[in-house]
């Protein structure tokens, strides 16, 4: 791209070539996943130079697979990292609104605003969103209201099943759990080719046990889980060449087979291991008739140990006397390995209550994206529990562009159009929503403006199958209130981020590759 020239082809000055070349890069970020947005919205297929493909219409997805190396779109991608890691849904939405912001504050700027009274305004615009839909919010109080189950279809692309599998799964868990700070639902979700849908009380261990002479179910199960290797611990092999170093090694290896026998005298018929097992451990244990899973992955392991009330011990920690190993061992009351899909299931822990939601795919092509529209699907519904919901559709962010619109008398000079640039770009989820259902946008969104003004209901938009004007609230077209709150807020803040850049510079390499590692690809001007 020439850095002094504008789409028409006129002259720019020089100083803006930085807020053109970061608009067009966020431009091409937010065009790749437009597309996808509401119920019409289609599918990005993402092939990498090996030739994998991902076809998917996850936001963050998208996102995170290309590739990019412009720094302005890096940070778009981040913010919808970011997006995804507080409240796991609405990335699309973050990443239209903040593409939206920056093109109408280039379009200011352009017009002659100057850059800091644009910012100036949006700021002041996103704060009174904000303020304005949590006055807005609706409660859920109980796991039992039919308004979750209309939040799991929406975010979870109107895929019954899985809308079915996270309401359950919700009911089993309860309002208290899902408003814990540490507890995420779509952490409990796992996807398996072959299996069916289902949800239970109990947690998935991703391995199978060890050998086939080990028993396959264990009832009434005491468990000891090592977070760390079940071998004896390790001698330098310079010290194995002196007497005094093997006499050590034959003490060492002595001392962890009476350990081992500790845990069979303990009445232990399930160990969880964090790493590998040493041979002389696998044929105690497998002559003790008990079940042992190695190489468990930390994060199953800490599911484990919260549903059995077990605590995680140390290798050296069996060194200890065996009432006090004791105190370490949990409970189920059952724990069993499937062999269809080649994992353990650990049911009826001691503990805390753990559901698991495993989601079921025909091939392995689709497991991928079956689980995050689960994923999706869950987060949202916590965040409804814990911070209410809105209408979807894109109609609260119309009645919030309406909202704006009357703060403009407010604030003095050309700071108004940075506000112009809020109410714009809360139009924007609404307009590429009934765009991609295959009507007018522009048309569209006026009609919904005068339909909320004129009946003062901020649940009306768009019908994407008969292009009618309706009320979303009554149509089961729902979005979590932290969702919205964490996209309209993060939209802000990359927009302002972006819009800030006064000039480009590109920095000195280091090393003696340093000129031929930079230069015309790094798409900056060179110096």
């Amino acid at each position: 791209m020439n850095l002094k020239q504008a789409g028409s082809g006129a002259d720019v000055d020089e100083r803006l070539a930085a807020l053109l070349t970061n608009a067009n890069a966020v431009r091409a970020i937010t065009a790749a996943v437009e597309g996808t947005i509401g119920p019409k919205g289609l599918d990005t297929m993402l092939v990498d130079r090996f030739g994998e493909v991902i076809i998917t219409n996850d936001g963050v997805t998208i996102l995170d697979k290309m590739d990019v190396n412009h720094p302005a779109a890096k940070m778009l991608i981040n913010t919808a990292k970011a997006q995804q890691a507080e409240v796991g849904d609405g990335t699309t939405t973050a990443t239209i609104m903040a593409g939206s912001l920056v093109s109408e504050g280039v379009n200011q700027v352009m017009r002659g605003v100057p850059v800091a009274r644009v910012i100036e305004g949006i700021r002041y615009g996103v704060a009174k969103v904000l303020e304005n839909v949590k006055d807005r919010t609706r409660t859920i109080t109980e796991v039992n209201d039919p308004i979750l189950r209309s939040i799991a279809m929406i975010a979870g692309r109107e895929h019954e099943d899985i809308a079915d599998l996270v309401v359950a799964a919700a009911k089993l868990i309860g309002v208290e759990k899902l408003n814990e700070s540490n507890f995420k639902l779509a952490e409990i979700i796992t996807a398996e080719a072959g299996a069916d849908n289902e949800v239970f009380l109990g947690v998935i261990v991703d391995q199978e046990r060890m050998t086939q002479e080990m028993p396959e179910e264990i009832l009434n199960a005491k468990l000891l889980l090592i977070d760390d290797a079940l071998e004896p611990e390790e001698i330098e092999d310079e010290a194995l060449s002196t007497e005094a170093g093997f006499k050590r090694y034959i003490d060492l290896q002595d001392e962890f087979k009476s350990n081992v026998q500790k845990i069979v005298g303990l009445g232990v018929n399930i160990v969880m291991v964090d790493r590998g097992v040493h041979s002389a451990a696998e044929e105690i244990l497998t002559d003790a008739n008990i079940m042992v899973i190695q190489r468990v992955s930390s994060k199953d392991l800490r599911r484990v140990a919260d549903h059995t009330g077990a605590r995680m011990i140390k290798r050296t920690g069996l060194k200890k006397e065996q009432t006090d190993i004791e105190k370490y061992l949990g409970a189920a009351q059952k724990v069993y390995q499937d062999e269809k899909l080649e994992q353990v299931r650990v049911i009826g822990g001691s503990g805390k209550p753990m559901a698991t939601i495993l989601v079921g795919a025909a091939t392995e092509e689709v497991v991928g994206e079956r689980e995050r529209i689960a994923k999706d699907a869950a987060s949202s519904v916590q965040a409804a529990v814990k911070g209410g919901y809105v209408p979807g559709g894109g109609s609260i962010e119309i009645a919030m562009a309406r909202e704006v619109s009357k703060y403009r008398e407010n604030l003095k000079g050309m700071a108004a159009y940075g506000l112009d640039c809020v109410a714009n770009a809360l139009k924007q989820p609404l307009s590429q929503i009934v765009e991609n259902a295959g009507f007018n946008p522009l048309e569209k969104v006026e009609d919904v403006v005068a339909a909320q003004t004129a009946q003062n209901r901020d649940s009306l938009g768009v019908d994407c199958d008969s292009g009618e004007v309706v009320d979303m609230l009554e149509r089961g077209v729902i979005d979590p209130v932290p969702v919205k709150l964490h996209a309209i807020k993060a939209a802000g803040e990359v927009a302002v981020a972006i819009l800030r850049i006064d000039t480009i510079i590109k920095k000195k390499e280091e090393g003696a590759n340093a000129q031929k590692a930079g230069g015309a690809d790094s798409g900056m001007p060179d110096f």
